[in-house]
């Protein structure tokens, strides 16, 4: 993915235009400062922060590699584990408390002498018979019980990371669940193209599932995303929705209308802000806009409410 240069009063204003032009949201950008602002004296001199970004890139990391460097980072610094042949009763247990030759000759002496209950209590402190041991050896299976659970999660959470083809394809499925949940009949398909997992849903009577002004179809890319990302460890595919070629008619619509805005600023010397929109939207406007001699576009507000202002450049 190419980077793009952007600059604006504050880091968090570049970082949000940043977002509006490449039409993605906050955890798919990726980005280095390549100024910091400076102000001047009374305002003179002073410096815009500028910015380099891109789109995320998707990790390619495998999942083999990825689970092999988690064991990796789980396992007690210098050598944790015991080797195999260790009694488990030893295990974990203090050197100091481990039989000496003296221990040994203490439970050689008769029954009644002082130094064999002293070495009974002592046998009961190492674990033969008493508590301490039962606890401990409680502690070892539970945290491997742990360790076990863990694996299991990151084997089944890394067999889709980082595969955009197997997540275009749960994509696809989910989606078509939903047509059928609507009572409508429809063609889904999904393709990958530059990382980013395209549904389309072809058919007739499917104004349902736009709704005014796309805000049902907005709704139902947002439930197949979070589907898409359930079970992922890992940073899903981008991901866009569209029913009956929506979204094209409405990108050309919309370039339409801000090229017809963006002169009219230019012949007025007065600013205009648009409605809020969508991160793909704004990236429209600003993508059009750019085109236009003259002016210059920004974002203002929060998401959802954040919208593109055109002004005099």
């Amino acid at each position: 993915m190419e980077w793009i240069e952007v600059s604006a009063k504050t880091l968090d204003d570049a970082r949000e235009l940043a977002l509006d032009r490449l039409g993605v949201v906050a955890d798919e950008l990726e980005y280095e400062v390549i100024d910091q602002p400076k102000g001047g004296l009374f305002g003179i001199g002073r410096t815009e922060a500028r910015i380099r970004a891109r789109v995320r890139p998707i990790s390619r990391e495998k999942p083999t590699d990825r689970r092999r460097r988690r064991s990796s980072e789980r396992r007690p610094s210098g050598g944790g584990r015991k080797p195999r042949g260790e009694s488990s009763q030893n295990r974990g247990e203090p050197k100091a408390a481990r039989p000496s030759a003296d221990d040994s000759e203490a439970e050689r002496k008769p029954a009644g002498s002082g130094s064999s209950s002293s070495s009974r209590r002592r046998r009961r402190g190492r674990g033969g018979s008493g508590a301490g041991a039962p606890a401990s050896n409680e502690k070892t299976r539970t945290q491997s019980n742990e360790d076990r659970a863990e694996a299991k999660v990151n084997v089944e959470t890394d067999v889709e990371d980082g595969d955009v083809e197997a997540q275009a394809e749960r994509a696809e499925g989910f989606t078509r669940s939903l047509v059928e949940a609507f009572g409508l009949t429809g063609t889904v398909s999904a393709r990958v193209e530059d990382e980013t997992v395209l549904v389309a849903v072809e058919g007739e009577g499917l104004g349902l599932l736009v709704g005014p002004r796309g805000s049902t179809l907005q709704a139902i890319e947002e439930l197949v995303r979070a589907v898409v990302q359930h079970g992922l460890s890992g940073r899903s595919a981008r991901l866009r929705v569209d029913v009956g070629g929506y979204r094209e008619r409405r990108r050309e619509a919309l370039a339409a209308f801000a090229r017809q805005v963006g002169e009219e600023v230019r012949e007025t010397g007065l600013e205009r802000a648009l409605e809020p929109m969508n991160p793909p939207d704004r990236k429209v406007v600003h993508d059009t806009v750019a085109e236009v001699e003259g002016v210059a576009t920004s974002s203002e507000g929060e998401e959802p409410r954040r919208r593109v202002v055109i002004r005099p450049a």
